[in-house]
């Protein structure tokens, strides 16, 4: 006899997520296989999902509504459950950002997470996430999604010069890392400026943050550490890195010029068939 395991549907999403597949599956008379063949993937990946054992992706959802006649309801569910495998200090940030209408970052050390390729986010978190990589690289990605929307928020964000020198996974993931961040020169609400080593000493060498806007609701700054994040609405701090993220806009490059140093980098470091220049 198959041993079924038994969920909470209110121990998480990811365990909501797979009671609603379990329930809707045995709903239409299907079979994890007869279900599986429709979606193109095995049972077994059917019997993982409905077991919490693995995070559905967003494309599994759109064909799961499809096969069930469901109306998009795993296709919204599916950002609840990625949200969830952000690290718990870091989905409250995620929330607000997806709710945020103007988005100023400032970023010392790597490309912000909106910006990131899928292969440099995958070789940054599998530095400290190899045993559910594929989860926190599919959250990260889910969270760019809100560029896409059909008014996506305002976005500035001020990269440190040696954002782009460091080496992240290998020389072709670095490139085209870099060819992404110039792609986006096409997108008018989307602005990237590059802080240059000469700028000397400046307002955000005590580290990256964000300040997030809104239409109705009070500004938010955020910065985080090793293993926590920090936000607050505190006036004073908001007026305070206000003014820094200004005189970093001011000191940084212009976004034209910054374009130039980032393709720059991108063929005389990490070369044009994406090998390491000496």
């Amino acid at each position: 006899m198959v041993n079924i395991r038994t969920l909470d549907p209110s121990a998480s999403p990811l365990d909501y997520y797979g009671s609603e597949l379990r329930r809707e599956r045995e709903r239409a008379g299907m079979t994890q296989g007869q279900l599986g063949s429709c979606l193109f993937c095995a049972a077994s990946l059917i019997g993982q999902i409905e077991t919490a054992m693995k995070v559905p992706t967003r494309d599994f959802s759109e064909r799961l509504d499809a096969a069930l006649g469901t109306e998009g309801r795993f296709s919204r569910l599916v950002g609840l459950v990625l949200r969830s495998q952000l690290p718990c200090w870091f989905q409250q940030y995620a929330q607000m950002e997806a709710q945020a209408t103007y988005i100023s970052a400032y970023q010392a050390q790597v490309v912000y997470g909106l910006l990131q390729t899928k292969d440099y986010a995958r070789a940054l978190l599998e530095v400290d996430h190899f045993d559910r990589l594929d989860e926190m690289v599919a959250a990260r990605l889910d969270r760019q999604r809100i560029l896409e929307r059909e008014l996506p928020p305002a976005l500035w964000v001020v990269l440190d010069e040696a954002v782009l020198l460091r080496g992240v996974g290998s020389p072709e993931v670095m490139r085209k890392q870099l060819a992404h961040l110039l792609a986006f020169q096409k997108r008018p609400w989307v602005q990237i400026q590059v802080l240059p080593f000469s700028a000397g000493q400046h307002t955000g060498m005590m580290g990256s943050f964000n300040l997030l806007r809104f239409e109705n609701d009070p500004d938010l700054f955020y910065t985080e550490g090793y293993d926590s994040g920090h936000m607050t609405a505190n006036a004073p701090v908001i007026r305070e890195r206000s003014v820094g993220y200004a005189r970093l806009q001011a000191t940084a490059l212009s976004p034209e010029d910054s374009a130039a140093l980032i393709a720059r980098v991108m063929e005389e470091r990490y070369g044009s068939d994406g090998r390491a220049v000496a």
